[in-house]
This record gives C-alpha cells, structure tokens and sequence, in this order.
C-alpha cells in the first residue's frame, strides 16, 4: 500500500491533537506527503474524538472513510468507529484498552506500562507517536526537535524523558512492523521536507496579511476562531491590530468603522454569529463601505452542531442584509485557492466599495496537508481611496457607478457617511422622483455589471467533457480524487470557487453537459437551486448528493453516488 489511513480516537482531554499534530509534522519531514482533519465532539472531555492521518508518497489531500490503521485510546473508539473498521483494518491499542485483545486483528503493545517506565503515565501518547514513527521508518531526530520545542520551558528533565518515551516508542514500532512483515511501500520524496503544512484557517488569514489586513474584529466562535488567533499570533510581527469584540454586532461595526477610517479589516465568524452581524451588513451596503467577512460555516440552525461541518450557509450570505446592494462570495476549495482568494478579497472590497466574503467550513478550516511554498508574484496591495479636495462629494454619481472614495484627514474634503437614504453630499434625502433611483442604480445595478469584469469560471479538472460532478468549496479534492479513481473519459469535475455572483459563460458550460450531479453538504441543495435559477437548467433531486450529517463528505460516497446514477 503506498496510501495509509491513519485513525487515532480516544475522549477529549487525551492530547487527540497534539498527536495528530506532531505525527503529521514529522512524517512530512520524513518526505511522505500527509493529509490530516479532525472529528471532536462540543465538549472538554468525554466523548470520542479522531484525527484522520493519510501518509502517502503522492498527494493526498481528501477525507477517506477507510481505515487501514486504527489507534484507540479507550474502548469506545471502537464502537464510535464501527461503521468504518472492517476485516482488513489493524487495531494497534494499548494493553488491557480493548476486549478483543490478541485477535488477529488487534495488537496489543504496552504503550502506558512504557510510559511509567520511562516516569509517567503521561508520557503515554509520546510513545504511541514513537510506535507510529516506526512504523513507516520516519527520521525520530525530527520528533525529539519538536519534543524539545514544546517542552523545553518546562525543563531538562521533562524533554529528555519525552525523548525517551519516543524512542521506546519507535522500537516498538519497528519491531511490530518486522513480526508483522508489513509493507506499505512507501517512498518518500525529498522535496516534500521543504514544503508548508498548512490548515485552511491560516491560509485564510495568511491571505489576508497579504492582502494588506492590518485589523481583526470578531468573537471568538468555532471553527472560525483560527483565523482570529492566527493574526493574533502575527500581530506585531506585521502590524495588525487585533480586537477580540464584546460580540459579534460590535465587531462587524469596528470593522466597518476601521474601513471608513482607511484600514483594511476582517471579521471572522461561524453562521450564529453572522445572524447578529446582518444590520452592519446592511451599513455597509449602504454607506458603500468595503468590507472583508470570513464565514466559517457548520450545521444549524441555532447551535446546531458546533464543531461539526456543513454547507448550509451560502443562501445566508448571498441574501443576508435588508434592501439591496452588491456582494461577492468566494468559497476556496483548496489550501492555495484559499490564500489566493482572501487576498484579492481585500482588493475587490476596497476597489468596488462591497462586502466580499470567504465561504469556508469546519472540515476546510481544520484540514492540513502539505503544499509547494506559495510563490507572490506581485505582493502590492491596491488602495482605491482618493485625495479628497474641497466640494469633495462622497456618493458622487458616476457614469460607471463608482463614487469616490475618501478618508478623514486624507485631503481637504468633508466626509459624510450616512446610513439613511442620501444625496451626492450624504445629507438624507426623500426625494423619490430622481435620488432614491439613481441611488439604487448605482449601488446596484451598475455596481453588478462592474462586477462582471471581475467574476471568475469554476475550474474544470481534467478537461472538458461530457458529464460533470459539480461541486463548490471544501469538496474540491474529494471529487478530484473520486474523479481520478473513477477513470471515466466522459467524466470530469467542475468546481465552483466564486459562488456569487456566477459568471455568465456557466451558462453555456452546464447547458452543454449531458448530464451533471451535484455534491454539496446542505440538505435542500442551495448550489443547485442557485445554479438552476443562473442557467435555467432544473437539476432534479435524483442529480442531487446531499449530504447533512455533519460529518465531511468521503471519496467513498461521491464513487459510489455517481456510479449509482450510471457516471
């Protein structure tokens, strides 16, 4: 096997992440490409949480439901993942943890008795990390630098006993895989040693650094809270001015306010909280105030699911607000789309004077695997705010429906903002016979066909052809692959990383298609009613794979889905 999936499960409060996180860190540095995402319950402890670890020596960059190597850290892992433990599944667990214990399915090492011999019981899942760093015949100096990273504050003593615990580990794991005569045929690639590993939360927020954000506004609310820490993190290394808001009202209004003032601001939030941020929406379309909001999304409503995931926010963020005025909506689908599309969002924003958001989820936000190093080709970030001078006029009506944009203490002009209805000067106005129309025009209508300059095509992978799996977001690499295994000529991917407004050729492009299924993670097809209300093609339910568990879509289901509908 030259793809391995990787399960480690136990109960919040058992360093799930922390393991998921330094295997994932050092198998790449062994040269293996990796793929890692998490599943965790809304709670501190208790429960069954797992990590998905895909080591392979080619890119993978999608969740799987197989499991070629199960860790549990108690029983219930198993009963929590019974629907995808199968015969050919090997179980290595801690001795005495599972009940079937010295089956030819589950192996039992002595990771704990190991654990307190080195000094502790809590070294436990040091030496189960060092169990699976033998197993693949990783590089353990890697391991022992990000041990000695982690712990060294606390001291000499504490490092060296992880160390050891590691190395305990990775004999153990050594020999398992020698008694065993496993073979994953794995071949590392050395270049893979120098490439980022990166989650889609700090791609988002790495975008935005780039895209010239110098202030954060939000509260903290999963999964979008990783974008937050993230800047917060890099906030005096590249001047940002980080603001954790009383609640989600507050922190759309100061990003909005930053905005006016000539900052380039970002509010990041989940579903709930951008319900509260809908009236600063609405300022926003109508003082013609840029705006940059990440929208990190999983299932509702209300509480719904808190750290689970979901595509049930797209109709939210295109009608979302009172009145109406423009926006644009991104949903990257990949690691370096999500870099790239935050960037431009920033610009987009300040040239066209709109909200634009970033459409992402918890399984996108969460997920890591490791890319090239994202090379900028033209790292300038575009102003678009103008030297006021006298007369200066805010809402000036334009021929093309851009009016000028100025900040306070920038030139000699007067800035009025107002969220009434206005005039060119921005006094409130009622004049219904010739303001209030050309008001609206111009926020709408021509600001749209403004926008079309600017819409992007889905991308097509691997080319052209008869029959596509359409999908927009975080689904990207799981079609992709579902695509490549299937090996149909007639078949292709077609995924949507812009999702509002939709360029005019996808028209053509669907209407050209003989047949097309939709993938996405909502229950009444949001994509797919957006699409047929642009192309005019109705996509029946039967060209519909819904998937609202929470859990991630799986290469698994969409292989199965379309071979069912004959693809």
């Amino acid at each position: 096997m030259n793809d391995i999936s990787l399960i480690i499960c136990g109960a919040a409060g058992q360093g799930i992440q922390t393991v998921e996180q330094m295997l994932v860190s050092i198998l790449k540095m062994a040269g293996y490409h990796g793929f890692s995402t998490k599943e965790y319950e809304s709670r501190v402890r208790g429960g069954s949480n797992s990590t998905e670890l895909r080591i392979s020596d080619h890119r993978v960059n999608a969740f799987v439901d197989r499991i070629d190597v199960l860790i549990p850290f108690d029983e219930r892992a198993i009963s929590h993942l019974k629907n995808r433990i199968t015969e050919e599944t090997l179980i290595i667990a801690d001795q005495g943890t599972i009940q079937n214990e010295g089956s030819k399915d589950v192996i039992g090492l002595p990771f704990r008795l190991k654990a307190e011999e080195v000094g502790s019981r809590l070294y436990t899942n040091v030496v189960a990390i060092g169990t699976v760093v033998g197993l693949f015949r990783a590089d353990i100096s890697q391991g022992e630098y990000l041990l000695e990273k982690k712990f060294s504050p606390k001291g000499k003593d504490i490092v060296e006993e992880n160390k050891e615990a590691l190395r305990v580990g990775y004999e153990m794991g050594k020999r398992l895989r020698e008694e065993m005569n496993l073979d994953f045929n794995l071949h590392p690639t050395p270049a893979v040693k120098e490439e980022m590993l990166i989650n889609g939360n700090e791609a988002i927020a790495l975008g935005a650094m780039a895209g010239g954000c110098n202030f954060i506004s939000s509260y903290p609310m999963s999964p979008s809270t990783g974008v937050l820490e993230f800047l917060a993190s890099h906030a005096r290394q590249f001047g940002i001015l980080v603001d954790q808001a009383e609640d989600e009202i507050a922190a759309i209004n100061k990003a909005a306010a930053a905005w006016f003032a000539g900052a380039r601001a970002i509010v990041s939030t989940s579903g709930g909280g951008f319900d509260l941020m809908t009236e600063g929406l609405s300022l926003v379309g109508m003082t013609e105030t840029p705006l940059v909001i990440h929208l990190a999304q999983r299932p509702g409503p209300a509480t719904g699911l808190p750290t689970r995931t979901a595509q049930e926010d797209l109709s939210l963020a295109i009608h979302a607000g009172h009145g109406e005025f423009c926006r644009l909506i991104y949903a990257p689908g990949t690691i370096q789309q999500a870099f790239e599309l935050t960037r431009k969002a920033f610009n987009i924003a300040d040239r066209y004077q709109i909200p634009v958001f970033i459409l992402s989820d918890q399984y996108f936000v969460d997920s890591y695997y490791n890319i090239p190093m994202i090379e900028i080709d033209d790292n300038s970030v575009e102003y678009s705010f103008v030297r006021t001078g006298e007369g200066y006029k805010r809402y000036r009506l334009t021929e093309n429906g851009l009016s000028p944009r100025g900040i306070p203490g920038y030139g000699d002009g007067l800035i009025r903002v107002d969220s009434d209805e206005h005039d060119e000067w921005g006094h409130i106005t009622e004049d219904l016979e010739e303001l209030r129309p050309a008001m609206v025009e111009k926020r709408v209508q021509k600001r749209r066909r403004l926008l079309e300059g600017v819409l992007e095509l889905p991308t097509v992978y691997p080319e052209a052809r008869e029959n596509y799996a359409v999908c927009w977001g975080s689904n990207y690499h799981v079609v992709k692959e579902a695509v490549d295994i299937l090996k149909n000529p007639d078949l292709a991917m077609m995924h949507f990383h812009q999702v509002y407004p939709l360029h005019k050729d996808v028209v053509k492009m669907v209407g050209q298609a003989e047949k097309v299924m939709i993938f996405e993670n909502n229950a009444t097809g949001q994509f797919s009613d957006l699409l047929s209300l642009h192309t005019g093609r109705q996509i029946p339910y039967s060209q519909r794979f819904l998937s609202y568990s929470g859990a991630p879509l799986s290469v698994e289901k969409v292989i199965t889905a379309l071979q069912q509908e004959g693809f």
